[in-house]
């Protein structure tokens, strides 16, 4: 294979953001309840480090549209998927909430990095070569991540193992994953010429938009992911669910981005973006509301079927809104999801001390993702998208 070839550059992206994002930013939520068990922890306690992470996640985003992160988005990626692999591994070593946070922070800001690094390298290429489905293998590699740690977590589980040797088996998945990663991508990479200034200009309201509505995801679509395996444990009846909720998540993002883009051909970018919004809030009701294994299994199968689609579908929008600034736009964009993911856990922390479970929590994340799916549609340029 061609070492610039758009194939290769897109199994890169798969691999890197398995690593980064499917590994080193989602291991926390299967690997959350044998945590909480082992170390006492309340609601708040893991609401903290999960936030701790999307705060990294959100300083890495504002930081990465600067000029000197987006003049070298190569080596800013390997420098991401390094500081991944270290901050998984080293979740493993220490058991204080507050040496977590700061863990967690680190991962968030290698996540941010991979994330707009990968995904500005990998659109490019393929936009340029005019090979533009090849983003769903791309931005599959995070599903595929979600499912090897799922696959690892529960074979650990199944003998015995503690949630360091969850960590650190997940490490040593995402360091392999980041190696190959690094040997395919190409030495350099050539950017598509910028768009016209006016495009940018033309898209400044779109862009602002969907933007808005990537901030009320991030808030929808976390509190689920985050909690929804704790949810299992914690329902009577349900916990025999435990060791596979989190794999049905991520066997469900596998098929989800193709099928949405493939939508997204028919009826626009900015519609199926809406539309997918709207499946997810019901999946993220269901979680609370519908909480026999039927419900809940439906739960993880609409969060998994959507919230990578959304992700995929959003940093795709904000590129062809950038006006020749997609590693900015992307950056943008990304920020307002994570200041939305990065409050959504604590919210839901706070909200289960006081009501004593995550039913409020959820609903309010149920309507935030209805909300995403008005300004999504709001943002279709000329109503045409």
């Amino acid at each position: 294979m061609p070492a610039d070839s758009p194939l290769r550059v897109a199994v890169a992206g798969l691999l890197a953001l398995a690593a980064a994002m499917g590994i080193g930013r989602f291991a926390y939520t299967p690997i959350l309840p044998a945590m909480i068990e082992a170390l006492s922890w309340s609601k708040l306690d893991a609401g903290l480090v999960a936030s701790a992470n999307y705060l990294g996640y959100l300083t890495g985003a504002l930081a990465v549209g600067g000029r000197v992160f987006a003049a070298k988005p190569r080596a800013w990626l390997i420098v991401a998927l390094a500081t991944s692999v270290a901050t998984t591994g080293a979740a493993a070593l220490v058991g204080e909430v507050a040496t977590l946070i700061a863990i967690r922070f680190l991962s968030g800001v290698g996540s941010a990095f991979a994330i707009i690094c990968a995904s500005t390298l990998v659109l490019d290429k393929l936009m340029t070569a005019q090979r533009a489905p090849l983003s769903s293998l791309h931005f599959a590699g995070v599903g595929t991540g979600i499912t090897v740690s799922s696959l690892i977590i529960a074979g650990l589980t199944a003998v015995g193992a503690d949630w360091r040797q969850m960590w650190i088996g997940c490490a040593t998945a995402a360091l392999l994953a980041s190696a190959i990663s690094v040997r395919l991508l190409p030495a350099s990479t050539t950017m598509a010429p910028p768009a016209a200034r006016r495009s940018a200009a033309a898209g400044a309201r779109s862009l602002a938009l969907i933007a808005a509505a990537h901030g009320l995801f991030g808030f929808g679509y976390v509190i689920t992911a985050t909690f929804i395996v704790t949810i299992v444990r914690e329902t009577p009846g349900v916990r025999s669910l435990e060791p596979w909720i989190w794999l049905m998540v991520g066997l469900a993002t596998l098929p989800s981005i193709p099928l949405w883009e493939w939508l997204s051909r028919r009826i626009g970018l900015y519609r199926t973006y809406a539309l997918a919004c709207l499946v997810e809030a019901a999946g993220v009701a269901a979680s609370v509301e519908w909480t026999s294994a039927a419900g809940l299994s439906a739960a993880a199968v609409l969060l998994g079927g959507t919230f990578l689609g959304i992700t995929a579908l959003g940093l795709i929008c904000a590129r062809n809104l950038s006006g020749g600034r997609p590693q900015w736009a992307i950056g943008a964009t990304t920020a307002s999801f994570g200041l939305g993911q990065m409050i959504g856990p604590t919210v839901a922390g706070v909200l289960s001390e006081i009501s004593g479970s995550l039913r409020l929590a959820s609903l309010a994340a149920a309507a935030a993702l209805i909300v995403a799916a008005a300004l999504a549609h709001a943002a279709a340029p000329h109503r045409t998208g």
